[in-house]
């Protein structure tokens, strides 16, 4: 059964790579004419490279999606290079060294680079390729074929633009193509749902080329004045003799080594082509549904593969193609074999096919291109860039623009540049962040630097450091920091010396030692000793830790050295408070106080009941450790408040309900608190009042130890009526961090 189950995934997945190869083939099929044509090389050298970048390149990629041929992009090189050679021939022996420089670039493992290209700039490389597509395939759509398939420069060859070439198509349309034309874009859209796409047996790409053929055939016979002619539809070289084939490749003008420029051509080929697949190859994983990470190390050997032999058969230098890889994943291809696919169909096409394929109206592959190009612009993801702030827009607008209006290399530059831009302003703005700390032992000024500050930040770190007057004790904290320019460590270094002329002024070096070669000093004290027990007040006290709990509610805790309190403490104590709080796990005193080690005991029972040792605990702690503040800290959705009111609603006992001999005296304790008689509606329906109840009953039992804790304890009482104690009550609520006075 299970063999069974395999074997038909298995033949899925083959139909699906299939099906994706083919509709890639007849979208790759013009592009690498048009290419061709647009690089002023032989048309056969376009169909060579997509030939090659299918089967070889394919093969070779770790990519399960990406999709190689001849690219737009390299066009204008390409053409630059054969004029100044003289001749393709020439030129050839350049993409020769352009792969061998490609496979050693790869087994360097240099496609690290790809990392470092901001996801805004990849997006934008996105969006910029998809409005291309889309305003470039309009004028096919219509039939105004006038510039070749894959002609993707905003200047054209003709010195139109793409606007102007945009608004010529809407005055000189052909009726036929327009109308296959809108018929297929339909067609496509409609079935662009996974939902109505299942009842199609072929992709909708596919049989959008059907549609097209059908129509035009149609037309033949039924509207001659409707039918597409050939110049309005593919145009394959069609080789008559298969058995010359062999005659049309063309080799490389070994002559052409002795000339150093042709390294130099070589090189600089190789650099393109490379950036060029990186961008590629980051932009089609970005919009992978399996979000598959294809390596770039093995991508570029690939690629290097592939320029190797076309330079000795005679074809255009491949890269990793965004139009293709797109078009690849909305025929929903599984795995490379999809790329191999194509690239065999191309071969065939070439060999037995190019009558048939001629008969292919270029505004049915229009219509596939446009619906690719208006996914990849994807409205929603341009509002999730602009939500997430301008230092992402703006590399954005930046590649989109660039990319548009000159090419894919330019546009890329641009939006790096911005992108560089924001990285320079933020570098200048933040190199340091001023924090002002409030411990038991005072006010700390904390100066944290970021994780990289250059000599860009001197100014920056000298004004700010300029600006700090009057503060007792200053902490300049290194230890997030993994790099700092030694002119940075120069100017911290005379701060430091400038301030230590100042008695009342204590500064302190953290995290330098280890990393920068300035030796940390420690001169600042953030534990409790006793003469700071002996001068604070309990209000004061109270203030310290309502401000601990706000700090700890905003997620703004001061950051401590325990190890360095660890050993301050290590003498002594001296805390300041006592907590009497539940056991529960979500309820750390430490924690929800932002205190530190040495500052306050804490007794932890469940439902925070007071008992004789519980009493005991905070008779030592006020009488004899010196603490001046008793706090019984009750929390919302208490297991052992809502347990009590439970047990007494079902009038049983803890032992007869969980088996737990001793719990009863924990029950029975917080039970006395609660006024039954007085809520007995809302007690028995305990339901509808849960919530309600739940708190009432915490602060009526946090009421009840404080209550307790006045009224048995001769010591405590004393110490409250003299005013050296204070004795508060709270509830933590859990869901907000809160802490609620009562």
């Amino acid at each position: 059964m299970k063999s069974n189950t395999l074997n038909s995934s298995v033949l899925r997945t083959w139909l699906s790579d299939l099906s994706a190869g083919l509709v890639v083939f007849l979208v790759a099929l013009p592009l690498c004419l048009g290419i061709a044509l647009a690089s002023q090389a032989p048309l056969i050298s376009g169909l060579l490279a997509g030939i090659i970048g299918g089967i070889v390149v394919g093969a070779l990629s770790g990519s399960h999606t990406s999709v190689s041929g001849p690219a737009a992009a390299l066009t204008a090189v390409i053409a630059i290079q054969i004029n100044n050679f003289g001749s393709f021939q020439a030129f050839l022996a350049a993409l020769i060294i352009c792969g061998i420089v490609q496979i050693i670039i790869g087994a360097l493992r240099a496609g690290f680079i790809a990392a470092f290209f901001p996801s805004s700039v990849i997006n934008g490389l996105l969006s910029a390729i998809g409005l291309i597509l889309v305003l470039k395939q309009v004028p096919h759509l219509v039939g105004w074929d006038q510039d070749f398939e894959g002609e993707m420069s905003f200047i054209q060859p003709d010195q139109q633009t793409t606007f102007s070439e945009l608004l010529t198509s809407f005055f000189n349309w052909h009726s036929g193509s327009l109308l296959i034309g809108m018929v297929c874009l339909l067609f496509l859209i409609y079935f662009d749902s996974k939902k109505r796409a299942q009842y199609l047996i072929i992709p909708s790409q596919l049989m959008t080329v059907f549609v097209g053929l059908i129509l035009n055939y149609l037309f033949s016979y039924f509207a001659p004045n409707l039918f597409v002619e050939s110049m309005h539809r593919v145009n394959v070289p069609v080789i008559t003799d298969i058995s010359n084939v062999f005659n049309v490749l063309i080799a490389p003008d070994f002559n052409a080594f002795k000339n150093p420029q042709i390294y130099f051509a070589g090189l600089s080929l190789a650099i393109v082509a490379s950036l060029a697949t990186l961008l590629n190859l980051e932009a089609v994983d970005k919009i992978d549904p399996a979000q598959r990470v294809s390596p770039p190390n093995r991508e570029l050997f690939a690629q290097g593969v592939g320029n190797l032999i076309l330079g000795f058969i005679g074809g255009l230098p491949v890269t990793s193609v965004i139009v293709r890889g797109s078009v690849n994943i909305n025929a929903q291809a599984s795995s490379k074999k999809s790329a191999i696919f194509h690239g065999i169909f191309l071969l065939i096409s070439v060999l037995v096919l190019p009558m048939w394929l001629n008969a292919i109206p270029l505004s049915c592959l229009a219509a596939i291109l446009i619906v690719t190009g208006a996914k990849l612009v994807n409205i929603k993801n341009m509002k999730r860039i602009w939500d997430k702030g301008i230092d992402q827009f703006v590399p954005f607008s930046f590649t989109v623009v660039g990319i548009l209006f000159t090419d894919l290399l330019v546009g890329i530059a641009l939006g790096m540049g911005a992108s560089i831009f924001f990285i320079l302003i933020s570098h200048y703005k933040g190199p340091l962040k001023i924090i002002y700390e409030k411990y038991f032992s005072g006010d700390v000024l904390r100066i944290n630097l970021a994780n990289q500050v250059s000599f860009l930040n001197r100014t920056s770190v000298e004004h700010i450091l300029k600006s700090i007057k009057d503060h007792k004790t200053i902490i300049i904290d290194a230890s997030g920091a993994q790099y700092i320019d030694a002119d940075i460590l120069r100017v911290i270094d005379n701060f430091v010396e400038e301030k230590s002329h100042d008695k009342n002024t204590n500064i302190s070096l953290v995290g330098f030692e280890n990393k920068f070669g300035i030796k940390d000093q420690v001169r600042y004290q953030i534990h409790t000793d006793q003469e700071l027990q002996r001068s604070l007040t309990s209000e004061q006290i109270l203030q310290m830790m309502k401000d601990g709990n706000k700090r700890f509610v905003s997620g703004q805790r001061i950051p401590r050295d325990f190890n360095r309190q660890l050993l301050a403490t290590a003498k002594g104590q001296y805390p300041l408070a006592v907590t009497l709080s539940c056991i529960d796990s979500r309820t750390p005193v430490e924690l929800i106080f932002d205190v530190g080690i040495g500052d306050i005991f804490s007794i932890r029972l469940a439902g925070n009941v007071v008992s004789e040792r519980v009493m005991g605990s905070l008779e030592f702690a006020c009488s004899i450790a010196g603490a001046k503040l008793i706090m019984v800290m009750g929390h919302t959705k208490c297991g052992a408040v809502s347990a009590a009111i439970s047990l007494h609603n079902q009038g049983k006992s803890a032992r007869e309900v969980y088996g737990c001999e001793h719990l009863d005296h924990l029950m029975s304790d917080i039970q006395k608190s609660m006024n039954f008689s007085r809520f007995k509606k809302e007690f028995t329906d305990y339901d509808s009042y849960k919530e309600e109840l739940e708190t009432m009953a915490v602060k009526a039992n946090v009421l009840q130890s404080m209550d307790i804790i006045s009224r048995e304890s001769k010591i405590i009482k004393q110490l409250l009526d003299e005013q050296k104690v204070e004795l508060v009550g709270c509830v933590f609520d859990i869901t907000s961090g809160k802490v609620d006075f009562v």
